[in-house]
């Protein structure tokens, strides 16, 4: 087992709070916003301390990949960590993202390669030939746009916002009428969600108005009523990013918001933005992100539009499994990644209800990572043990099986335990399956 120590990522959207008040550590002044676990080459995590000439966990693998990650990791995913574990905290909204399939993704490299295009550019849409399924649980309640509505529910939200306009006593602009009437036509849901879409992102002044228009007439209606929620998301995202047509877009699609220990699972193809609060982020380890409002960053219209899935969908909620010691294990229809989550607690210590146990076993399909949360965890294998404390982490190699996790004796003496994450690969056949979809035209 390796100690890592991993990088602090200081994104504008960060919380400058959450992170620090975890780990209970004093926060640094700066935003916080994602803390990264794991290989991918943009931020490897380092190894505490280096081992045989490796300073970090990507150089560790690539010195022995069959080794660290088993044969059949290694022969799955090639000589790389298949996943990326983040702590997430959202003090203002990401933008408007979507993922591409593994096929567009390799087709998108293999061509941004062969045309020059500098890996760094802002134009580049591709950094690698990965594609970049993903999962969020909630640590906090944790606000999120993810998928398609039904068009008739957009078409809903949007009478309610012209209904707005008009007793702010301005006209409705064309385009809110033209999107009203879109939506309810018959054409199938996934065409009409494509249109209005299509029309919003390719901007322009009489979308920038609108917008303009639409959140300042909606000020009274997010102060309740029945689309409080969507009319406040809305005037904040105004506030945030004046005129985007991202601002419209939000009402295309489902908000989801997560209580603490809730989680979601994130396809390739489903449009989606994190709002607000902090959560342990799961993904394959890929940076690829094609961008559809809510930022200032390069946006390709045409590489978004053949990425998108138009089709309207659930929210796609990933029940836990209970792994019968007392743990949970959520494990999305993606073959490279699994999370565990690990509570532990002393006998009577523990919340009402079944006693947590003091120790389980991790779940590990070949390597693994885990992560320490709240109090002090011991990780013990055949070949040795690791005290990880709340913001420790540690990489589990293939060859280092099995590994139990303990509750370490000074967390037993606090009636909150202790907590911490494990992130394995996955167990599904290979590729993406698809996420929960509504039973209309298709």
């Amino acid at each position: 087992m390796y100690l890592l120590r991993n990088t602090l990522r200081p994104y504008a959207w960060g919380s400058t709070t959450a992170i620090a008040e975890l780990f209970g550590r004093e926060p640094s002044g700066d935003p916080e916003a994602e803390l990264w676990i794991g290989a991918h080459p943009g931020a490897p995590s380092a190894l505490v301390p280096p081992v045989d000439g490796s300073e970090t966990l990507d150089e560790l693998i690539a010195a022995d990949p069959e080794r660290m990650l088993g044969a059949d990791t290694a022969g799955r995913f090639g000589p790389e960590l298949p996943f990326l574990a983040k702590i997430l905290a959202a003090g203002a909204p990401l933008s408007l993202q979507v993922h591409p399939t593994p096929e567009q993704a390799r087709a998108g490299y293999a061509a941004e390669e062969e045309a020059g295009v500098d890996r760094g550019a802002r134009e580049r849409n591709y950094k690698d030939g990965n594609s970049k399924p993903e999962m969020i649980f909630a640590l906090t309640p944790f606000e999120a746009l993810c998928g398609f509505r039904k068009p008739e529910e957009s078409a809903g939200l949007f009478r309610a916002v012209n209904a707005a306009v008009t007793a702010s006593g301005r006209e409705v602009p064309d385009l809110l009428e033209w999107i009203v009437a879109e939506l309810s036509s018959g054409h199938p849901a996934p065409a009409r969600l494509q249109s209005v879409f299509r029309t919003l992102i390719n901007d322009g002044e009489s979308v920038r108005e609108a917008v303009e228009l639409a959140a300042a007439a909606v000020a009274k209606l997010a102060d309740g009523g029945e689309y409080a929620r969507e009319m406040t998301t809305l005037a904040e995202l105004n506030g945030y990013y004046p005129g985007d047509p991202g601002v419209l877009i939000s009402l295309l699609l489902n908000r989801a918001s997560l209580q603490p220990g809730e989680a979601v699972y994130l396809p390739a193809g489903n449009v989606h933005a994190y709002l607000s609060g902090l959560g342990v982020e799961v993904m394959a380890a890929s940076d690829n992100v094609l961008r559809g409002g809510l930022t200032p960053k390069h946006i390709d219209v045409p590489e978004l539009l053949r990425t998108v899935d138009f089709r309207p969908l659930g929210v796609p909620y990933l029940a836990a499994e209970d792994t019968g010691a007392g743990q949970q294990v959520f494990r999305p229809p993606f073959e490279e990644f699994a999370l565990q989550r690990l509570e532990l607690a002393q006998g009577p210590s523990a919340a009402p209800g079944d006693p947590l146990p003091a120790e389980a076993p991790v779940l590990q399909h070949g390597p693994a990572v885990v992560i320490a949360v709240r109090g002090t965890i011991a990780l013990t294998s055949p070949a040795g043990s690791l005290t990880l404390e709340a913001g420790d982490s540690a990489f589990l190699p293939a060859w280092e099986a099995p590994v139990v996790a303990r509750l370490a004796a000074d967390s037993a003496q606090h009636d909150d335990g202790a907590l911490a994450f494990a992130v394995t690969v996955g167990s599904v056949p290979a590729g993406e399956a698809d996420a929960p979809r509504l039973d209309i035209d298709a």
